[in-house]
């Protein structure tokens, strides 16, 4: 099964230096932290093109919403006008037209709040992918300054210090991730009859559309 994004980005952060230090001892470090960085830049590449995704669903969906806004206002001023022209079946149904927007209007913004967390968290991964890469490169400048002169018996110490490191890495990332990853699914815990549900929205709909229809009259001067 293939890693997510956020799987990906968790790796690379938390569990890459050790390893890519221990496995420099015998290879050429400088293959081993341009491969890394290569995977670090290819990763957040991607989620690039994911950012670009959520921006442009965010662009639709804003846009889908002011229209629906302004659909909204105009239906305001159409039925103000049946009712004075004693035309109730046409106010009734631009009514219903107003509560179908407003019932859609809270759906497609959470949906918009939706895509503004998503947005956030994978600014926060190419921003997390881009300092774990300038870790790497000052890892590599530290490790090829230090290593010939490094006695042997001071080895233990520094591969300590290396998995101190990686603990904090782990420790931070963990709380950038604890959204992402933390969350499963919730059960809805419905047991009504769908039939019942759907016949009490209809009868909430209907009474709201005349309730509706009852105020603007109210509100409204009739043309004798």
């Amino acid at each position: 099964m293939p890693e997510s994004i956020a799987t990906r980005v968790a790796r690379i952060i938390a569990g890459g230096t050790y390893a890519l230090l221990d496995k420099a001892e015998t290879l050429a470090p400088d293959t081993v932290m341009a491969q890394a960085v290569r995977e670090i830049e290819q990763v957040a590449s991607e989620v690039r093109v994911d950012l670009g995704k959520a921006e442009a669903a965010k662009h639709l969906v804003s846009h889908q919403m002011a229209k629906l806004n302004e659909e909204h206002a105009k239906l305001t001023g159409q039925i103000a006008t049946a009712v004075g022209e004693h035309r109730d079946d046409l106010a009734t149904a631009a009514i219903g037209r107003q509560t179908d927007i407003e019932d859609f209007l809270p759906v497609l913004q959470k949906s918009l709040d939706e895509q503004n967390d998503k947005a956030e968290d994978l600014v926060g991964y190419i921003m997390a992918l881009l300092a774990k890469k300038r870790e790497l490169e000052q890892i590599l400048i530290e490790y090829q300054a230090h290593k010939p002169a490094r006695p042997e018996m001071e080895r233990g110490n520094g591969e300590s210090d290396r998995q101190s490191r990686v603990e904090d890495a782990e420790a931070a990332f963990g709380r950038v991730l604890a959204k992402q990853l933390g969350m499963s699914g919730l059960g809805m815990g419905i047991t009504e009859d769908a039939a019942k549900i759907k016949e009490l929205a209809e009868l909430q709909r209907g009474k709201r559309i005349a309730e509706r229809l009852a105020a603007v009259k109210a509100a409204t001067p009739r043309v004798d």
